[in-house]
């Protein structure tokens, strides 16, 4: 998965991007009570945003996947959430342009719970950003193929009033983009432009598709 522009979210993701990113299957509630083991699969399309508070600016997510398994008894979800690469242009210092692309790459299933009652849902994604190209001022800055997050970024979402888990609806949360390593001479420049806490993203579900 992928998530967050110029830092490669993720959850986190994205994402975490989530992530991240990312709770979401909540056909749960739509199931009879004869039907308590049954495991529920859903998949929904997924669009959103996330806002880097670093570097002051709003990545574009999407369109992307989201499919998800829920166990109708317990409430328990299981899923991962496919974004493509996303590209974010910003003003370092309000002056010099910097678009950097970032690939989101999700460390293991996205997990959470939907509240069977009210079809409420929470999740967590672990996603690894990874970017992938950069430039400043219209220059290309090699960044190296293994120019990533040093740990995965922690992506928790919740479903936002109106969510509907069949309709689907907005999820929203915020994480901490983790420093970045291997990244050449772009190292510093990174985790100066894009780290630290105070992220937020919001993701979008469509309709669910059920089976």
């Amino acid at each position: 998965m992928r998530l967050a522009g110029f830092c490669r979210i993720p959850a986190a993701t994205a994402a975490t991007v989530a992530g991240l990113a990312t709770a979401f299957t909540v056909a749960a509630t739509a199931v009879p009570a004869s039907a308590a083991t049954t495991t529920i699969h859903a998949t929904y399309k997924v669009t959103g945003s996330t806002f880097l508070k670093a570097p002051n600016a709003t990545l574009a997510l999407g369109p992307g996947k989201l499919s998800a398994n829920v166990n109708a008894s317990t409430g328990a979800v299981r899923a991962a959430l496919t974004l493509p690469d996303a590209t974010l242009s910003f003003k370092q210092y309000g002056l010099i342009p910097v678009t950097g692309t970032t690939h989101f790459i999700n460390n293991g299933p996205t997990t959470g719970t939907v509240n069977v009652n009210t079809g409420a849902v929470t999740t967590t994604s672990h996603i690894t950003m990874q970017i992938v190209s950069l430039s400043i001022a219209g220059v290309p800055v090699p960044v190296g193929p293994a120019c990533e997050s040093s740990t995965p970024a922690v992506i928790r979402v919740t479903s936002q009033p109106g969510f509907n888990i069949l309709n689907g609806g907005n999820l929203a949360g915020g994480y901490t983009i983790p420093q970045f390593a291997n990244c050449g001479i772009a190292t510093l420049l990174i985790n100066t432009t894009l780290t630290g806490p105070g992220n937020t993203i919001t993701l979008t579900l469509g309709k669910a598709k059920i089976g």
